[in-house]
């Protein structure tokens, strides 16, 4: 892992909202509407966290086109890191 992907990480997992959004993927693939409904926020707010998530690669998502209108879904991604003293050490700065 290098310095950008721990950032990117650290900054995905640093906001509560993005966590129960990780949570709430857990029960399965779920498009933009029904997310944000679920967890009562704005499309435009789940959109900033989700992008974050995206960017460190916790979640992806595809466009699908569905009664001619294209609705983007996401799902988690099957992840595990850890980061401890070694990994920092190995880091090229």
């Amino acid at each position: 892992m290098d310095l950008q992907k721990i950032v990117y990480l650290g900054d995905a997992l640093s906001h509560p909202l993005r966590i129960k959004i990780l949570k709430k993927l857990l029960e399965g693939e779920k498009n933009i509407y029904e997310l944000a409904k679920e967890m009562g926020i704005s499309r435009q707010l789940l959109y900033l966290h989700l992008r974050r998530l995206e960017k460190a690669d916790l979640v992806e998502s595809d466009l699908r086109l569905e009664r001619n209108k294209a609705k983007k879904y996401y799902r988690i991604k099957d992840f595990s890191y850890k980061i401890d003293v070694e990994l920092i050490k190995s880091i090229d700065i």
